[in-house]
């Protein structure tokens, strides 16, 4: 049996899952975190037998010490690297820019430009690159592939991802519109068109990725030809803590008038802002609690998050030239049923009628959520990143 690892790194912390090929079955997954803190802290589930092992004391001073931790855990709880070793390690990496547009197998120049690309996403690919070379010191004798956010959008035509700004700035400092989630929109769009029994050339899908991270994004016969994230991960939808759309003169006229700098106004947008600037919490659950218990500064939140993705559904629908299928996927879209029937209430004229009782089954399940009737169909299909990226790596690497 073939499995793949598949690792998702931070600045201080890593995510893994080992996955078993032939059959697509998770083995094992884990995190460790607090890497370079004096007290570093793992946790390991065998997905085989259901056992589970963690560590709060040990020290993890890098990346390096973080797989070696990873190793032992292996060790410790299983399942045995002997019976299942990984073929090919599959890296998560959040921006690729233009240099990307699919799953790469690392190369010393492959990592080079990973690290040319830092200040497109420098909260991000520095982590991500930290976790390949230490992966690599660590799975010397394997292929390792980078799965980048990113490239799954690289099919936008220029219309959809240039920016009115001068056309020589824009082309000096690589600004243009690049999208994110674009690995759950691939594996996400995929899945419908299997759920439905239709080709997925014939398709054309929304798919909305509500998290505390959000994106729209429009897929025309499996082809990403729009989406809602920017630049950066910025733009778009409301988010936990991220604004979304906003007229830049709001900055400028910030910087001028309340004397906030360019650091301060950046992270007011991406940490002080989205349900957390409206409301004082950003967890979407207790935002929506706090609405159905009378808080009508959270219901007004909830309207304005509400409004973002319709506009989006709106303009999708008008780009696609006609719609077949809208899909929730993510944390929110897939467990928050009233979020849904809210979000596409009134839309008939769409075609979209969403069926109540459907709606609010509770499932881990894709399902239909829309009625018999309704000429689009509206889905809930869990996201899978991890499993998409150990596909897209075994097809390069394999």
């Amino acid at each position: 049996m073939t499995a793949a690892l598949v690792v998702n790194s931070g600045s201080s912390s890593f995510k893994y899952q080992l996955i078993e090929l032939e059959d697509e079955r998770t083995l094992a997954s884990g995190l460790v975190e607090r890497i370079g803190e004096s007290a570093g802290a793992w946790k390991h589930t065998n997905a085989l037998t259901g056992e589970s092992s963690s560590n709060d004391a040990a020290s993890v001073p890098d990346h390096a010490a973080g797989f070696q931790a990873m190793i032992d855990a292996f060790a410790k709880v299983g399942p045995s690297f002997d019976e299942h070793p990984p073929a090919v390690v599959g890296h998560r990496v959040v921006h690729g820019g233009t240099t990307f547009d699919r799953a790469t197998i690392v190369t010393d120049e492959v990592e080079q430009q990973i690290e040319d690309l830092n200040s497109l996403a420098p909260l991000h690919n520095p982590a991500n690159l930290e976790g390949i070379r230490a992966a690599k010191q660590v799975f010397s004798d394997v292929p390792h592939v980078a799965v980048f956010d990113t490239a799954f959008h690289q099919t936008m035509p220029p219309h959809a991802y240039t920016y009115a700004i001068p056309a020589d700035l824009a082309a000096e400092y690589a600004i243009r519109r690049y999208g994110m989630h674009g690995t759950s929109h691939k594996y996400v769009s995929e899945q419908a068109a299997v759920f439905l029994g239709r080709p997925l050339s014939e398709l054309k899908t929304i798919v909305l990725h509500l998290g505390n991270g959000a994106s729209a994004a429009a897929i025309d016969g499996g082809r990403s030809i729009e989406t809602s994230m920017g630049l950066t991960p910025l733009e778009g939808l409301v988010m936990g803590t991220r604004s979304g759309d906003l007229d830049p003169a709001v900055l400028i006229h910030l910087h001028r008038e309340a004397g906030l700098s360019f650091d301060e106004l950046d992270t007011m947008l991406n940490k002080q802002s989205g349900l957390l600037g409206l409301t004082g919490n950003g967890d979407m659950r207790d935002v929506q609690d706090a609405a159905t218990k009378g808080d009508e500064q959270a219901e007004a939140a909830l309207a304005v998050y509400r409004h973002r993705i319709r506009r989006y559904v709106g303009a999708y629908t008008a780009q696609l030239g006609g719609l077949d299928a809208v899909v929730f996927t993510a944390g929110v879209g897939e467990n928050n049923a009233l979020l849904r029937r809210r979000v596409l209430a009134g839309l008939e004229h769409l075609g979209i009628e969403i069926d109540p009782d459907r709606n609010e089954l509770a499932s881990r399940d894709a399902r239909r959520i829309s009625t018999d009737a309704s000429r689009v169909a509206v889905l809930v299909i869990p996201t899978n990143e991890e499993l998409e990226i150990a596909r897209q790596s075994a097809a390069v690497a394999l």
